[in-house]
């Protein structure tokens, strides 16, 4: 919106300012106004190579392929009504007038689509062995593995700044310098990042008391070796909504028994079910705790995420679970990790 006063021009321009015009902001569009500053059309580079196709020279005035009716913003319109309006235009800009079509800025839609950043923390569990993944991770701490094209923590790192949390903490053990040299602060993944070193591993929930700043709000704990596209803003709006001390997001599990099920009372057979499937919800390895429940953590010991929520339960504080209906998956095991690779491109888009 600031900028927007560096692409106002008068109809007399020529074609030549206007190329170098263009070129000089790099915002693909020139607003056309008169000497009060109402609006009276834009130029983009297609309309001058159209200009240029029909013949024109680089020194005759813009005034005649001025396009008239652009689509426009109003002051009295939300950012969402643009947005939409950008969207069904394949837009990339629109000007924004008052009531008397006089500019006031202009609206770049990619800043717009850009989420707000958000202060919750978001803390990784990056520091297991992944022996069941030798040996790939003999040199590769497991996090760090490759699927698609970049490591499995990278693409956690982009979904969550995709939500706008981008104040990340790693707690990392088991080759922690491999995961420090390709992150550094993040400055490059647009996020901020900080590392807690276990000295000895402490769990899913120990961990938690090495951080060095308590959160003073409602904070994701993950396990670094999940790939899932489930959306933490919905979770953050879910844990907060239920007043929750702790919320576990859940994974529906189905097991099927291999043989038929021989129901009997005392040496009655009563019935006999064919191979039935039992469904249960497992722990998906993310939570969404609340500041509060950090005083249950003790202070350098092994200490389970279980374990605590049992605790919550026992105290009769507030647990709720979250089911997970996107995609998900756990990368324990070969098989898994070569899954992951399949699956990648066609979930993430990749």
């Amino acid at each position: 919106m600031n900028n927007y006063k560096n692409v106002l021009v008068h109809s007399q321009l020529t074609i030549k300012q206007a190329l170098f015009k263009l070129d000089q902001t790099a915002l693909q569009i020139l607003l056309v106004v008169d000497e009060d500053s109402k609006l009276l059309g834009t130029i983009t580079d297609g309309d001058i190579r159209r200009g240029l196709l029909k013949g024109m020279g680089l020194d005759e005035a813009i005034e005649s392929i001025v396009y008239a009716t652009p689509t426009l913003g109003y002051t009295s319109e939300s950012n969402q009504e643009i947005i939409k309006k950008a969207i069904a235009k394949k837009l990339h800009q629109i000007p924004i007038v008052d009531s008397d079509n006089k500019v006031i800025g202009l609206k770049e839609i990619d800043e717009l689509l850009k989420p707000e950043m958000k202060p919750n923390k978001v803390v990784l569990m990056v520091g297991g062995l992944g022996t069941r993944l030798h040996p790939l991770t003999k040199d590769t701490p497991k996090p760090m593995l490759k699927v698609g094209d970049k490591p499995i923590l990278h693409t956690i790192v982009e979904c969550f700044a995709s939500y706008g949390f981008v104040n990340i903490v790693m707690c990392v053990n088991y080759k922690a310098k491999t995961i420090q040299d390709y992150f550094g602060n993040g400055e490059k993944f647009g996020v901020k990042i900080e590392y807690v070193l276990e000295q000895e591993r402490m769990g899913t929930a120990g961990a938690l008391s090495l951080l060095t700043t308590r959160p003073g709000e409602a904070f994701f704990v993950m396990n670094g070796d999940l790939l899932t596209n489930v959306n933490f803003e919905s979770l953050l709006d879910y844990h907060q909504t239920h007043q929750a001390a702790a919320t576990m997001c859940v994974r529906e599990y189905d097991f099927q028994v291999p043989y038929g099920v021989v129901n009997i009372d005392g040496n009655k057979v009563t019935s006999i079910v064919e191979k039935p499937v039992h469904k249960f919800f497992v722990s998906a390895g993310i939570y969404m705790l609340s500041p509060q429940v950090l005083g249950l953590i003790p202070n350098g010991e092994y200490y389970d995420m279980p374990t605590l929520f049992e605790k919550l339960i026992e105290q009769n504080q507030n647990t709720v679970s979250f089911p997970i209906h996107e995609y998900w998956l756990d990368i324990g095991r070969m098989n898994e990790y070569e899954q992951a690779n399949r699956e990648y491109s066609e979930v993430f888009g990749v």
